[in-house]
């Protein structure tokens, strides 16, 4: 199966970037949001973002063009019915994400594919709500979607290999590299990576050394571009404490128990670059 139309579900930061990858690479696009607003934001998005590939000489205004045509958008999910996939990019919610999942499934014919852009929620568990598990999947792609080469695809228990490799074979054509994981919390990425943010926390309440200090030594050390401590900034520390207390819960395991200062940032409201202040100021 070869996917030519994809719906996606959420104008949003991931959803108009997953519609732009997929507006490039030849693929037509639905993007479906609640409000007129909220898609004119998400199309006007995509449009800054092809302009600025205009100005690096990545894309010509003509392919600009011809992307925006691919994209329509509406407010109804009715749209999304000629799709062959429709990929779920709404706010990381578990109700919010079930609802949307249950109307889709009400909606589509039997034999189209859903994917939800989760990096938390189970794919099993989401798969379970609808009456196509089988056609269920999880599709994670990392921020900056149209420059980001990762996407994590993810297969609940339930998952076809049909579905897989049609999904697979998609991302591809999108220019990313796919890695296929099991289901299981935090994936591969953010399984690694959260805990690792987390021990950042606790060499610096034990005083070890200073936040930069810290994030040059991992920066020059194990060659990242950015070091753990800002990169949580980035991400939000309550977006950080928020997944490894899920790994707590989910593995049991005392080793995924939460920095203490990274609890006391978050109380303060020390959220990171949203809120002007997390470790560092900005």
């Amino acid at each position: 199966m070869s996917i030519q139309t994809v719906g996606i579900v959420g104008a949003g930061t991931m959803g108009n970037g997953i519609a732009q990858a997929c507006a490039v690479s030849g693929i037509d696009v639905v993007m479906v949001d609640i409000s007129e607003a909220a898609v004119q934001k998400g199309l006007a998005t995509v449009s800054g973002s092809l302009d600025r590939l205009i100005k690096k000489e990545k894309i010509t205004a003509a392919d600009k063009d011809a992307a925006l045509a691919r994209i329509k958008t509406s407010t109804h999910y009715e749209a999304l019915k000629g799709s062959q996939l429709v990929i779920e990019a709404a706010t990381e919610n578990y109700d919010l994400k079930v609802k949307i999942l249950q109307q889709l499934d009400a909606l589509l014919a039997p034999e189209v594919l859903i994917a939800t852009n989760t990096s938390s929620i189970s794919i099993t568990k989401l798969g379970a709500v609808t009456q196509r598990a089988d056609k269920f999947i999880g599709m994670h792609f990392f921020n900056p979607v149209p420059m980001m080469k990762l996407v994590e695809i993810i297969r609940g228990l339930q998952t076809s290999d049909a579905t897989h490799d049609a999904v697979k074979a998609m991302s591809e054509k999108l220019g990313k590299s796919p890695i296929t994981v099991k289901n299981a919390p935090g994936f591969v990425v953010n399984r690694i990576l959260v805990p690792m943010i987390n021990e950042a926390f606790q060499v610096l309440s034990e005083g070890t050394a200073s936040p930069e200090d810290i994030d040059e030594g991992m920066k020059l050390g194990c060659n990242h571009p950015i070091g753990p401590l800002a990169l949580a900034d980035m991400i939000g520390l309550d977006v950080c404490l928020a997944v490894m207390e899920v790994y707590l819960e989910e593995f049991g395991d005392s080793k995924y128990r939460p920095a203490y200062l990274l609890r006391e940032m978050v109380a303060a409201g020390r959220l990171g670059r949203k809120t002007g202040q997390g470790v560092y100021r900005y």
